[in-house]
């Protein structure tokens, strides 16, 4: 009985060192294929990158002493104000302005009589 195991296990660490030495050559030939890199990276990519990760969404912050609300305050203390003294006031182009104050119009902020705006 002794002697069957010792055959058994000694056919065992045979087909071992066969199946290390196939497995040598594998690792050769991937190497070769790949230019000794392991995994599927991008090129340029180094080895540890990994994604990107979960994108974080981005908060809206609201803006401050904009253009609008700079504009807003000119026509309160100036009421009947006319877009062309507003944008000298605030050292912009006049034809900036009319964007701005037609955006401000729609939003309620500021109407508009003929030539001079009024804070509503």
């Amino acid at each position: 009985m002794a002697s069957a195991l010792d055959q058994a296990s000694s056919l065992l660490r045979d087909r071992m060192r066969e199946l290390d030495a196939e497995r040598k050559k594998l690792e050769r030939a991937l190497a070769n294929l790949t230019g000794g890199r392991v995994g599927r990276r991008g090129p340029g990519r180094p080895p540890g990158s990994g994604n990107a990760g979960p994108a974080r969404p981005r908060s809206r912050s609201r803006r401050r002493n904009t253009r609008a609300d700079q504009a807003v305050k000119l026509i309160k203390a100036n009421p009947g104000i006319g877009a062309a003294e507003v944008a000298k006031k605030m050292r912009i182009k006049p034809n900036y302005l009319y964007r701005v104050l037609g955006d401000l119009q729609k939003e309620g902020r500021v109407k508009k009589s003929g030539r001079s705006y009024t804070a509503a």
